[in-house]
């Protein structure tokens, strides 16, 4: 069984400038992803796909390789996920390396562990599933959301207007950190979200999307709560 993560850093990034090696609590967000998939001794490669020289020297540093960089027709704004990692698995085809199974990591994903991703990698290989797609529970049930019609709210499921909170099933999202997949069925599906996928479910502490800076601030705060060594260390350099 051999194993590729594969982590999606372009340069391009216009809410956050240099969002993929912005510094996160003291080293380049991207660092974190490289750590965690290096620190969990599961792949046989650690790779980073950008079309970025800059970013290429950053992955490096922290232990990736960058074999080859990413093709102008997969850096622009339209380019997909699913894209990108079919021609990073392509590309080592074509170099005569095959990997049965790959670890999708995006750059922007401090709360992800080496830990993490043994447990995950370890629940997709004992499975039947093609994929495993980690997961956090909305904090308030879609069964009773409302939509402004017309000038006036509305229940867009009015069934569940009586409901009680702990009665309704729990619905979960995608936390955007990783995915882990077969490469063969997700080679033939050319998608990662499509197929017999086992969920992972992630705390919402652990939960962050970063389209702004407003985000990456919260999603320092999360993080320093998750780890308070690092506030403490903060606040001693300081004095």
């Amino acid at each position: 069984m051999r194993r590729i993560a594969i982590i999606t850093a372009r340069g391009g990034s216009k809410r956050i400038p240099g969002k993929n090696v912005k510094e996160f609590c003291g080293k380049p967000i991207l660092a974190y992803s490289i750590e965690a998939a290096v620190s969990s001794g599961l792949f046989d490669r650690v790779m980073v796909s950008t079309d970025d020289p800059g970013i290429g020297e950053i992955a490096g540093k922290y232990g990736a390789e960058v074999p080859f960089f990413r093709s102008a027709e997969n850096s622009g704004d339209f380019a997909t996920t699913n894209d990108v990692l079919l021609e990073v698995l392509r590309e080592y085809e074509k170099r005569g390396e095959h990997f049965d199974l790959g670890c999708c990591l995006y750059p922007t994903a401090p709360f992800v562990t080496g830990e993490k991703l043994k447990e995950a990698v370890g629940m997709l290989e004992e499975s039947d599933a093609d994929t495993l797609i980690p997961v956090t529970a909305f904090s308030y049930p879609p069964q009773r959301a409302m939509v402004v019609r017309e000038g006036r709210l509305l229940f867009e499921n009015p069934e569940y207007l009586d409901s009680r909170s702990q009665d309704l099933e729990p619905h979960y999202h995608d936390v955007g950190q990783f995915y882990v997949f077969r490469t063969e069925a997700f080679v033939q599906n050319r998608r990662l979200m499509v197929g017999n996928i086992l969920p992972y479910v992630i705390s919402e502490l652990e939960v962050q999307d970063i389209d702004n800076q407003t985000d990456w601030e919260i999603a320092e705060m999360k993080y320093r709560i998750l780890h308070p060594d690092l506030s403490r260390g903060e606040d001693a350099a300081r004095r």
